[in-house]
């Protein structure tokens, strides 16, 4: 079966937009039940692309695969995730996908599904504290941040130089648990050199409690960096800085520019990425962001729509790790996708060779 294309990002929001309506709001009429059974699809928000994109895949996999759809997005907002959730649920879904904006509050909505019969797989983001997981899909999580922080060791050639080399830090959401997953597999490759001196961090801000940018938001990731220039940096160079997310990392470019970085006698610094959002890839392209980790939502989608119709035909569910995602009283059966680093060299075969992008979104 062909996998749904990656939509072009204009063509990405709109057919978001026809989406919702198609699916309805909160208190609106769900959808018509496809012949197999309808799905609810509860996502966080549209202000990133990648949701858009991961939404739009999986109402197309599974309506190919006879099955109606109610998609939501909540827009970060907690409480509407919450409602959207109560309500597929009252509408009698035969299961739901969800990509949860805070994993460790859904505890009560899920025990209703559960009350209901319905079964839940987690996507992307583990949902934490709740028996009613029944399966995980998502990329290698640490993983993706062994990739940045291997990035960043060879660009600045760390095993050949003496340094030292200045880099800051920037962690995801701590209301996300994948963050500490791509924090501790970054640092599982960093932290050595921070140990011996090769690396070091001026600001000496280094822990997720220091680190951590709350909602993944570019923007406070700008004004942290603004912070951490002004404090460490007026006679000091940036040489690297990691980060997990490609709206983290263009903020932190807007601040760097801010204070000149960005020309030839004061050049960027390596900053990392995840996500290969449309606007990263156009940076890269323009010199500016290094490096972004690829997690190609078509994959994923088809992986969970997958493990869906396995779990609804009392089928063998596809998983790939019982081991890893604890989420505090179970661990989650999971199925484990590899991620992908993406940079100026290999884009093109990567992104536009796979119809990821089109040749004319990246000019």
């Amino acid at each position: 079966m062909a996998r749904p294309p990656h939509l072009p990002a204009t063509a990405a929001l709109l057919g978001a937009a026809l989406l919702l309506t198609a699916c309805g709001g909160v208190g609106d009429a769900a959808r018509p039940d496809g012949e197999n059974g309808v799905i609810g699809i509860a996502m966080p928000t549209q202000s990133s692309e990648r949701w858009i994109n991961d939404g739009a895949n999986m109402v197309a996999e599974f309506e190919e695969r006879g099955y109606g759809t109610d998609l939501q997005y909540a827009e970060d907002v907690v409480q509407d995730q919450l409602s959207q959730i109560e309500n597929m649920i009252t509408r009698g879904v035969d299961a739901l996908v969800i990509a949860s904006i805070d994993g460790e509050a859904l505890g009560d909505v899920l025990d209703l599904a559960a009350d209901s019969d319905i079964p839940v797989i987690a996507y992307d983001r583990l949902i934490m504290g709740s028996e009613n997981v029944d399966y995980y899909a998502t990329f290698d999580n640490f993983e993706v941040g062994v990739i940045q922080g291997q990035y960043i060791v060879d660009s600045l050639d760390l095993e050949n130089e003496d340094g030292p080399f200045n880099i800051e830090l920037f962690g995801g959401s701590p209301d996300d648990n994948n963050a500490y997953f791509f924090n501790d597999g970054a640092m599982s490759v960093l932290q050595p050199h921070i140990d011996d001196g090769t690396l070091e961090v001026l600001s000496g801000q280094t822990s997720m409690e220091q680190i951590a940018t709350p909602r993944w938001d570019g923007s406070v990731a700008q004004s942290r960096m603004d912070n951490l220039l002004s404090a460490n940096y007026s006679d000091e160079e940036v040489h690297a800085v990691l980060s997990p997310f490609d709206g983290i990392s263009l903020g932190v470019i807007e601040s760097l520019r801010a204070v000149g970085y960005g020309t030839d006698a004061q050049p960027l610094p390596v900053v990392t990425g995840q996500d290969a959002d449309l606007s990263s890839v156009r940076s890269i392209i323009a010199g500016e962001q290094t490096q972004t980790v690829f997690k190609d939502t078509r994959v994923l989608a088809t992986q969970t729509v997958d493990m869906t119709e396995a779990l609804l035909s009392d089928e063998e569910v596809p998983v790939n790790d019982t081991e890893t995602y604890d989420n505090g009283v179970k661990v989650v059966p999971s199925f484990l996708l590899e991620p992908v680093s993406v940079d100026l060299d290999n884009y093109h075969e990567v992104l536009v060779e796979s119809g990821y992008y089109e040749e004319s979104e990246l000019e």
